[in-house]
């Protein structure tokens, strides 16, 4: 199920119940498009995202970690102005469509209460999320994303000008259909036995019904039952919801207010803010990944490409110089025969004392002396000979190259959008990205901190570290690790490493620590995952070698299942 109007209504319900009369304590913008906004309700925090993403609009309740920017934006200090301190006075919905308002008492500057708004619409590309003054004739004050003239002529979303609802389609609201609307339905029934057809003319006449919704209700109305009753039962679940995360015939996830799909593999939760927690964190995170890390994403792509081809190349020319034996052997059979050449010759064929005095042609330039044509054979062996020896140094950096752009390819994949300013510090320092050389930004650059690993407990209390970039896993290995303690990694396969922070461990938290260096890996969705175990004093970096790039001796093997279940509880275990 989409977040269409219908679920919006479900949403517009329960955070009503769970925020209203509820304080705002802090707000934050930690991505572009998405405003976190903490309030206080019934003495706990609740950390409302209001997301204008393009993929994952929504609104909900959430309990993802998150990292605020180190500078908060314009519109974050815009919100922090009008709406700290402010009372949550209930959420609303339009009609059935895919906006919510959400009504904050406040006072202006000279003390007086007054109501603003903070409006989301939840429409895509189109997503928005709006501030209005709505004493001041709905007075834009501003927009997470500002629209002008030349984008839309029908209505602009710039500071200062009057709010306008989108435009507002020709459909009734399910939630307040009239017997004629029923009626409507009741003929869409009977005329369309097929249920995707039935369900896309239902959604032509009802206001807020994704495709997924109108698909569930044109099957809900093929039951057996007066049309009038399953219609108003049907909508009545979204009132009284039953949190589900739903998985089809194809074991595809989706997610939904009711279990409309019976499938042993759904999940029910608690709150709908907790099914969407669970369906989005890993989609939105891998977003906000693309999003804040495409230009790191393009440098790896590229770099990537440019030494496959260069490796391409450099096999090419490794291929060709086999001959060089060749050459050395010909020479040397031109040099013990001369007597037998004659100057003006284009080739000769003379017996091949390596093989058994067989006749090989030796192609001759009719311009040489036969002592020079040898010597022309012994120039292109030691030629050859001297590629060789270049071509394989190449072929090793390159080799490096690609094997450190994949690594870091795979760890921007698993990466959170915090761990993006290590992998860019580092690309400044490799030379991959320019640096900003204006004075301020130097004195920055200097000043920036590799962000610190992520913490985990074994159930033995023994505490795990895992870095989750090559800057991490360098400090972390080879500066903060004792020497005594134990260090894991993934065997043959890009990984995070991960250090135990105890000198004999025992068997269960190096199973543990093992499963969390599978699950941050390339081999997170692997079963049977190779974890080599060795001391921290037995890892070493070679000299001139790449961020992360490490080697070590006289390791010890397990092999483990990663499962996410398992990293939570370990995450847990640590609070």
């Amino acid at each position: 199920m989409s977040f269409d109007g219908s679920f919006t209504h479900a949403m517009t319900k329960e955070l009503n119940k769970t925020l209203s009369n509820g304080r705002v304590s802090k707000i934050n913008q930690p991505y572009d498009n998405e405003v976190i906004m903490a309030i206080r309700a019934n003495h706990k925090n609740y950390p409302l995202l209001m997301s204008a993403n393009p993929n994952y609009a929504r609104v909900q309740v959430t309990n993802v970690p998150y990292n605020n920017p180190s500078v908060p934006t314009n519109f974050t200090m815009t919100l922090r102005k009008h709406l700290s301190g402010s009372i949550l006075n209930k959420v609303s919905q339009v009609d059935n469509d895919r906006v919510m308002r959400f009504h904050f008492i406040t006072r202006n500057e000279i003390g007086d209460l007054k109501e603003m708004l903070l409006i989301v619409e939840i429409m895509a590309r189109h997503s928005n999320v709006i501030l209005v003054d709505k004493q001041d004739d709905m007075r834009i004050i501003d927009a997470v994303k500002r629209i002008g003239a030349d984008k839309n002529r029908y209505r602009t979303l710039l500071p200062g000008d009057q709010y306008i609802t989108p435009p507002k389609q020709n459909m009734f609201n399910p939630f307040e259909a009239s017997d004629s609307n029923i009626s409507s339905i009741q003929e869409l029934e009977s005329k369309y036995p097929n249920q995707e057809m039935l369900a896309s003319n239902i959604q032509h006449i009802t206001q807020g019904l994704g495709k997924d919704t109108s698909l569930y209700l044109a099957n809900y109305l093929h039951q057996d039952g007066n049309v009038k009753t399953l219609f108003n039962r049907f909508f009545e679940k979204f009132n009284q919801p039953v949190p589900t995360l739903l998985f089809n015939e194809n074991n595809k996830e989706g997610f939904s207010v009711y279990p409309f799909i019976n499938n042993s593999k759904n999940i029910q939760f608690s709150s709908l803010s907790e099914l969407l927690d669970k369906y989005y964190a890993s989609r939105a995170q891998k977003d906000r990944v693309k999003e804040q890390g495409g230009t790191l994403i393009h440098i790896a792509k590229n770099e990537l490409k440019k030494n496959r081809n260069k490796k391409k190349k450099l096999q090419k020319t490794l291929d060709n110089t086999k001959k060089a034996d060749e050459y050395r052997i010909k020479g040397e059979i031109l040099t013990t025969y001369l007597y037998k050449i004659e100057r003006g010759m284009k080739s000769i064929e003379l017996p091949n004392f390596y093989d058994e005095n067989k006749l090989v042609k030796i192609n001759l330039s009719n311009q040489l002396s036969p002592s020079e044509n040898a010597q022309k054979y012994f120039k292109r062996y030691q030629k050859s000979k001297n590629a060789v020896i270049y071509v394989n140094e190449q072929l090793k950096k390159t080799n490096e190259e690609i094997e450190y752009f994949e690594n870091v390819l795979s760890q921007i994949e698993l990466a959170n959008p915090a761990d993006l300013t290590d992998i860019k510090t580092e690309f400044k320092e490799e030379g991959y990205l320019k640096k900003n050389h204006n004075s301020n930004a130097s004195k920055k650059n200097k000043r920036q901190k590799i962000s610190k690993p992520e913490v985990f407990t074994s159930d033995n209390g023994i505490q795990i570290l895992v870095g989750k970039n090559n800057l991490q896993n360098d400090k972390l290995t080879l500066k903060d690790a004792d020497k005594r303690d134990i260090w894991l990694h993934t065997q043959k396969i890009h990984g995070s490493h991960v250090i135990i922070k105890s000198f004999d461990p025992d068997e269960k938290t190096i199973q543990q620590a093992a499963e969390l260096a599978a699950y941050f890996s390339k081999a997170r969705d692997s079963a049977t995952v190779p974890v080599d175990y060795v001391k921290v004093k037995h890892v070493r970096k070679p000299n001139g070698a790449k961020p992360g790039l490490v080697i070590y001796e006289g390791q010890k093997t397990a092999f483990v299942t990663p499962k996410e279940k398992d990293v939570k509880h370990l995450r847990a275990n640590n609070k």
